[in-house]
């Protein structure tokens, strides 16, 4: 059955109605700025990360295991919880680290003056060429990873706020809304599947930032892991992403990456903050449940 269209007509000035819904409606709001004071925690390593382990919060921390595993020391860094359902993104500190209050933001603290970073793929850029890791040489190489990091970039909020706000999170469900964003979904899906039918990584023959990027976006897609969409997109369809995703899914690094600044799933997959190595072993939340 098609869905009858409202009455709604856009009025000639809009207005911010608080009352909207949808389970984000206490944090949204059309005005940027800090709405309380608090200070940015800093910790002892080179890198300081206020994230949490959203797809784009994801990307950072697995890059930043994957420097480290490659022996880089530099890369060490302290993961600090930024808890965007209770607004911890407007609170001061965060918004001097991000004037644009969305998670990932990075400090460089290493610079003669502390570098702020922000944006994922801006992270991700910075660090690629900070540690000349994960961004090939190669003159079109090169260019290709940044060609798909960008592609990500442009292409994930159709799928989160898009897709994923009106399937998932939406009050109502409205059909024009998820068609149209479940079509470009799978377009979009498509897109990888016939590059990855080709190639290895995204980029080529290379791992680079242009995996790290789109990896936990569309590999948790086709793998059922987010808005619980996997039957309705057929994601079974895309089977070159399938293997992709599960190639990557395997390496150490990766898998450490995704629970940094976690607060959601299997307790034992949930590292709230990151301070040490060893806190993969010792503080993630099964541990400190039965440690209390």
């Amino acid at each position: 059955m098609t869905q009858t269209f409202s009455e709604y007509s856009p009025a000639t000035v809009w207005e911010w109605n608080t009352e909207n819904g949808g389970q984000f409606a206490a944090i949204n709001r059309p005005i940027a700025g800090a709405t309380h004071d608090k200070e940015r925690p800093i910790g002892k390593h080179p890198l300081q990360l206020y994230s949490l382990a959203t797809p784009n919060g994801v990307k950072v921390t697995v890059m930043l295991e994957e420097l480290l595993a490659m022996g880089h020391v530099g890369a060490e860094y302290d993961a600090w919880l930024v808890n965007i359902r209770d607004g911890n993104q407007f609170s001061s500190g965060f918004v001097d680290a991000n004037p644009n209050s969305k998670i990932p933001a990075l400090f460089d603290q290493t610079t003669a003056e502390p570098t702020r970073v922000f944006e994922s793929g801006s992270i991700l850029l910075y660090l690629a060429e900070k540690f000349g890791a994960f961004l090939p040489n190669e003159h079109h190489k090169r260019t290709e990873a940044i060609n798909w990091l960008m592609w990500q970039m442009g292409s994930a909020p159709y799928l989160g706020g898009g897709f994923g706000h009106f399937y998932a999170y939406a009050p109502f469900k409205i059909e024009y809304a998820i068609d149209r964003f479940a079509m470009e979904v799978k377009r979009q899906l498509d897109v990888l599947d016939r590059n990855l039918s080709t190639r290895e990584y995204m980029a080529g023959d290379e791992y680079s930032i242009a995996d790290i990027a789109i990896w936990p976006w569309y590999g948790a897609l086709v793998k059922g892991l987010i808005y619980e969409a996997g039957e309705f997109l057929s994601v079974h369809d895309y089977k070159n992403v399938i293997r992709w995703t599960d190639q990557i899914a395997e390496r150490p690094a990766v898998k450490r990456g995704r629970m940094v600044n976690r607060v959601m799933g299997d307790p034992a997959s949930q590292l709230h903050e990151r301070h040490d190595a060893s806190d993969f072993e010792t503080k993630t939340q099964d541990k400190l449940t039965t440690a209390t």
